[in-house]
């Protein structure tokens, strides 16, 4: 499995772990369905909603990484 980055959009993740649903809405991203989620890269997204982003990308891979384990 590759590391999610901040290039790919929510869609993209959730494309590849649907529990990873629960980290995003923990950092108060709730609207998982919207357009948004479609289109605007995860970095994008952070900045929008004044989350640290590499905090965020590490609790996600470490999410996926455990699963694989």
């Amino acid at each position: 499995m590759s590391a999610i980055t901040s290039d790919m959009s929510i869609y993209e993740v959730l494309e590849i772990d649907r529990t990873t649903a629960k980290i995003f809405m923990e950092f108060g991203m709730h609207c998982l369905g919207c357009p948004h989620a479609m289109g605007e890269s995860i970095a994008d997204a952070s900045e929008a909603h004044g989350v640290d982003v590499e905090d965020m990308l590490r609790q996600l891979n470490d999410h996926i990484s455990a699963k694989a384990l």
